[in-house]
């Protein structure tokens, strides 16, 4: 090695990325994912020892402290390797196509992932947690480092020839297209029904959810996808099944009953203990499935829910300026013990309870809802479950009702201020394009379902803080982190469509144009570096990015929606406003995976969301007037209609014409021509399968025209 070799030191203390500067006191030299290491691999021909991971994984900070914080470990990984450090936070490209690597090679994925790439980055060997050493049948690292180091010196050959053939089957999965359209037209309306048979299927109808073993994840889609199919069937099933759902992730562990927001996942099938990070990501789709959930029931206990988990994301996730943070993790410095223990800042004992409390009733009121034992439910404390129900305690502890709920929310309000009082969880501060376009929508979304202007506001803010970061309008581009005033990585699908989407929304609670003309501009931009018109597809990468190994696509649903299934939605809603054939991109794109959506719905949601939203076309609610009257908004954001486009427009002619030039438009789109302010006052238009009310000014009128469709 030589000074100027950057794999002599570790470089991650040069890194924004909060998971990677955790590991910048590693003995291990670890170098961030640039083309400085990838260069030194390929000069000094060694292997890549590639770790992915993020800042609240759990077995991330496990194999950190057994292996990489050790100088035996560390000085293998040094002499024989080069060592990269990635947060799949910020490239999930990287983490796609190793990750799928692992799961065809393994069978199972996860985090840490662990991954062994020739100087040219093709794997050869692949797993995720890995203990120092061998135990309880699992190979030790460093026993797995010694063969990779004897395989590369002795079987050289063999590893390449491995690397090819798995470099060839990532390339296969994630890449290529079939060589003819997938069928002559794109997949109909029996692909949303076809797909939510497929999730009544697979749901709990013991303990809500999908899946009948542990651990449980949220999984907000298919929850939409139900929602839609109930709406086209009548099926009961089908909502019986979003409620139930609902209803486990609210009462349960994943729902943080003292201080809002939801936990990643729960470990047990009956949602009791979950993972204790909270993802920006999870925060933003569940509360749009539960205002899916509280339009289809009225059940007001989802809004609330909705409520109080954007005033969570208000408190912990939001940086002063508007943008979101991306998690906070799952573990925390016990106050007893000094030691970093996931769930510590959540979990209580009856004694925390009493002492924080006082009032002996009133402890054993919290302990008997939210069913905290002397035993407990995570080693010996308690994750607060909904356990009994007010009427229950009513009789239990012979007060009335309102005395209960009183007592209860008082007493939730003093154990928050005192676990506030304990060490914290630490915060990842990324600001993550994509990621802040999905909370953008459920703030915009809340503000229209639950009549809230405030929610309005926060996602413009939140908006213009990614415009004001991440947005390049000189250069048209996008990039993907902001943190501490550092600005890095360009942007990938889920970054443009996940925005443009929360743009449009903001556009739709709000009725201002520019935030139209920005996801205008982010959806060309979509259709100019996502979009391969000889493949017929979209891809997850931008055609002027970084060259990996295989360029993938994003089609299936995972912790968060599939990028190509909200591009698409997403094209679709604005194909209404520009002159763009929008449209034809998103029917090229399902005629070529139909066949995949026929073969397997349910691991392509987002995309069935897509097809269907294509056949059936939208519900188009033009209004022209200076302001949206609020009851208006109030009326139709009360019913369920996944399919609306609020369509706001200036009330005159003359009034248009300045929109029109921000949208760069040379004459009015068909959702607005002709559709002008009437008598002097705000007018209603509704159209549906290309059939239009008249123009009313009542919002009564339109509804009766509708209901009669």
């Amino acid at each position: 090695m030589t000074a100027s070799d950057p794999t002599a030191r570790n470089r991650l203390e040069d890194e924004q990325s909060p998971y990677l500067r955790q590991h910048a006191d590693n003995p291990v030299n670890w170098q961030p994912w640039d083309e400085a290491a990838l260069e030194a691999a390929r000069e000094l021909d060694r292997p890549i020892f590639l770790s992915i991971g993020y800042s609240a994984c759990h077995w991330c900070h496990v194999m950190e402290e057994e292996s990489f914080a050790d100088e035996e470990v560390a000085e293998v990984l040094n002499e024989g390797f080069v060592p990269i450090k990635v947060d799949r936070e910020e490239r999930p490209d990287v983490d796609s196509i190793y990750m799928t690597v692992c799961q065809l090679v393994t069978g199972r994925g996860g985090w840490p992932l662990s991954a062994w790439l020739t100087p040219q980055g093709k794997p050869f060997y692949v797993g995720t947690y890995f203990p120092k050493r061998s135990k309880r049948g699992m190979p030790g690292f460093l026993e797995i480092l010694e063969n990779i180091q004897n395989s590369w010196e002795n079987d050289r050959e063999e590893v390449e020839n491995r690397a090819e053939q798995w470099t060839a089957a990532a390339r296969d999965r994630l890449e290529e297209t079939p060589d003819t359209v997938g069928a002559p037209e794109p997949p109909t309306g029996e692909v949303l029904e076809s797909a939510a048979e497929a999730a009544l299927r697979s749901s709990d109808r013991k303990y809500g959810g999908f899946g009948t073993d542990g651990p449980k994840f949220p999984q907000p889609a298919r929850l939409h996808l139900l929602g839609r199919a109930y709406q086209r069937t009548g099926r009961e099933a089908y909502l019986e099944v979003v409620s139930e759902s609902l209803d486990a992730m609210v009462d349960g562990g994943l729902y943080d009953h003292v201080g809002g927001g939801f936990h990643r996942y729960c470990v047990d099938r009956d949602w009791t203990v979950p993972h204790f990070e909270k993802m920006l990501y999870d925060n933003a789709e569940i509360p749009r499935a539960l205002l899916a959930g509280y339009q289809l029931t009225g059940e007001a206990r989802y809004a609330r829910a909705v409520e109080e988990t954007l005033e969570f994301v208000s408190r912990e996730l939001t940086h002063d300026d508007g943008g979101f943070f991306s998690t906070l993790d799952a573990q925390s410095e016990d106050p007893e013990t000094g030691e970093r223990e996931e769930g510590a800042f959540f979990v209580w004992t009856p004694e925390e309870v009493r002492d924080v409390l006082e009032d002996e009733t009133d402890a054993e009121l919290f302990c008997a809802r939210y069913d905290v034992t002397e035993s407990g439910n995570f080693e010996g404390r308690n994750q607060p479950n909904l356990d009994a129900s007010i009427s229950e305690l009513t009789a239990e502890f012979d007060l009335e009702e309102h005395e209960v709920e009183e007592r209860l929310e008082a007493a939730r309000g003093r154990l928050f201020e005192a676990r506030e009082k304990r060490p914290r969880p630490r915060r990842d501060e990324k600001v993550l394009a994509g990621w802040n376009g999905l909370m953008i929508s459920a703030f915009a979304e809340a503000a229209v379902v639950l009549d809230e202007d405030a929610y309005a506001e926060a996602a413009v803010d939140a908006l213009e803080f990614v415009r004001d970061h991440l947005w390049d309008a000189g250069e048209s581009q996008l990039s993907r982190r902001y943190k501490d005033g550092d600005v890095a990585i360009r942007g990938y699908l889920e970054d443009y469509a996940f925005l443009a989407r929360g743009a449009f929304d903001c556009y739709e609670a709000t009725g201002d144009v520019s935030h139209l003309a920005f996801a205008t501009e982010l959806a060309r931009l979509i259709e100019e570096e996502f979009w391969d018109p000889e493949r017929r597809t979209l891809y997850f990468t931008p055609e002027s990015g970084e060259s990996l190994v295989t360029r993938p696509q994003e089609l299936d649903d995972s912790s968060t929606p599939s990028s190509m299934g909200v591009a698409l939605e997403v094209l679709l809603a604005l194909d209404s406003f520009t002159g763009s054939d929008f449209e034809g991109i998103v029917e090229s794109v399902l005629e070529t995976h139909a066949n995949r959506l026929d073969a397997n719905p349910l691991q392509h949601t987002s995309l069935c969301l897509a097809a269907d939203r294509l056949e059936a076309g939208p519900l188009e609610v033009t209004i022209a007037a200076d302001e949206v009257p609020r009851e208006w908004r109030a009326a139709f954001g009360e019913r369920y209609q996944p399919d609306r486009l609020f369509a706001p427009r200036p009330p005159t002619e003359a009034g248009l014409e300045s929109w029109l030039a921000e949208l760069d438009l040379e004459s009015a789109p068909p959702i607005w021509a002709g559709r002008e302010a009437r008598d002097g006052e705000p007018t209603l238009y509704v159209c549906r399968d290309r059939t239009c009310s008249p123009p009313v000014h009542e919002v009564g009128e339109a509804l009766e025209w509708l209901g009669e469709r």
